[in-house]
């Protein structure tokens, strides 16, 4: 069984949402309740659920709005969405085309929904590769994302923390994992203020895809570095981010001296004629970012060649 899962719960119905509560919780499982739609895209911006559970009693235009805004968005898009439906209702859209993963009609068994729940969330693991610690989309993904971006005006943009297993091996895997989920959630913040259409993926450790129009690639790669850097100094200890060092082992077991994090972006536009392979595309996002690595602090460099 799931364990500790969240559910936001959006309904006017107090009775409904009343005994929603009080069945899910005999599973463990916690129900945040929404009363209107109004501001509900943004709780869920600011905490995301496991599970979005929507009563259509709601008006059905501004829940299209909110379900095809949370399905455009990288960061989100493998939460679960369930409808729950009138029967006999005149004005049942085409649920093709709206962007929910179930539905159920009213009157309905709590055990039925849970049921729905339980396949929905197997549904996006089987079909989506989220990464598990940040959620976001995985290296099957990545590379479908890739190749559909060749020939176009976009540009793919790898990036890594530098001496990360470093600060890992100091600093402890917890920490680590807590600097990753930061750079998720600042590169999916900027991606989606740079670029409607943007894509995030999680290649894994500390290294992370996104493409963005060609035009906002820099742009996009700069306000990174600086949103990155701005959690820098929360990241260490008080001495070591003073002296902007800390002392650790190396991979051969040697101790040195390591800088701050920081981290390298490689931007690869697409357009490029001779781009015609997600292989070649990672190979040269590899040549670049082993450039940057070359200079201290964070960096970007961008692929100029054309053939």
């Amino acid at each position: 069984m799931i364990t500790n899962l969240r559910i936001f719960f959006l309904s006017n119905d107090s009775a409904l949402i009343a005994e929603s509560i009080r069945y899910f919780a005999q599973m463990g499982y916690q129900v945040i309740p929404y009363g209107n739609p109004s501001g509900f895209l943004g709780q869920i911006y600011s905490d995301p659920p496991d599970v979005v559970i929507a009563d259509a009693s709601s008006p059905l235009a501004e829940l299209r709005m909110i379900f095809d805004e949370l399905k455009r968005d990288s960061f989100y898009y493998s939460i679960p969405i369930i409808v729950l439906l009138q029967r006999g209702e005149g004005d049942i859209p085409d649920w093709e085309h709206l962007a929910v993963d179930d539905f159920l009609y009213h009157p309905f068994q709590f055990s039925e929904l849970l049921y729905r729940i339980t396949l929905s969330l197997q549904r996006f693991e089987k079909i989506f590769d989220s990464n598990p610690l940040t959620k976001l989309p995985g290296n099957s993904s990545i590379q479908n994302a890739i190749r559909k971006s060749l020939g176009k005006p976009l540009a793919v943009c790898y990036i890594d923390i530098n001496n990360f297993k470093s600060y890992n091996d100091t600093y402890g895997f917890a920490r680590g994992d807590e600097v990753i989920r930061i750079l998720a959630r600042i590169v999916s913040n900027i991606v989606k203020s740079q670029s409607i259409n943007g894509f995030v993926g999680h290649i894994g450790g500390d290294d992370f895809v996104f493409i963005v129009n060609l035009e906002h690639a820099e742009t996009a790669s700069k306000t990174i570095i600086e949103h990155f850097e701005g959690f820098v100094s929360d990241l260490f200890e008080a001495d070591h981010y003073s002296k902007g060092y800390y002392i650790a082992k190396d991979r051969l077991g040697n101790e040195q001296q390591f800088p701050l994090l920081s981290i390298a972006i490689a931007i690869v536009p697409v357009d490029a004629p001779y781009l015609k392979h997600y292989g070649k595309v990672a190979a040269v996002a590899a040549e670049l970012k082993k450039y940057a690595k070359t200079s201290s602090g964070s960096r970007y460099v961008i692929n100029r060649r054309k053939s």
